[in-house]
């Protein structure tokens, strides 16, 4: 499986951070939100989940040395009988 870069995972993960912040100061402003819901949907490529609270959790363990970003992950459909 290739893996992400992390040098990018943290680059976008910064983004997200600084485009949440953005978005709690100012809730209504729709280009706050479209950048904050633009920059979550990259870490759900990046790490290869479905929603952007997954993608950050991912992120954060695997820039701390977690190991592969899709741990966790549910493969009881991968699983046969």
């Amino acid at each position: 499986m290739l893996l992400p870069d992390k040098a990018e995972v943290a680059r976008h993960l910064e983004q997200y951070r600084a485009w949440e912040r953005l978005l709690l100061v100012a809730p209504a402003d729709h280009a706050v939100r479209g950048n904050f819901e633009s920059t979550g949907y990259t870490l759900c490529v990046l790490m290869g989940k479905r929603c952007a609270r997954e993608a950050v959790d991912a992120a954060e363990r695997y820039l701390r040395g977690g190991g592969s970003p899709v741990r966790g992950t549910d493969r009881s459909a991968d699983r046969h009988p």
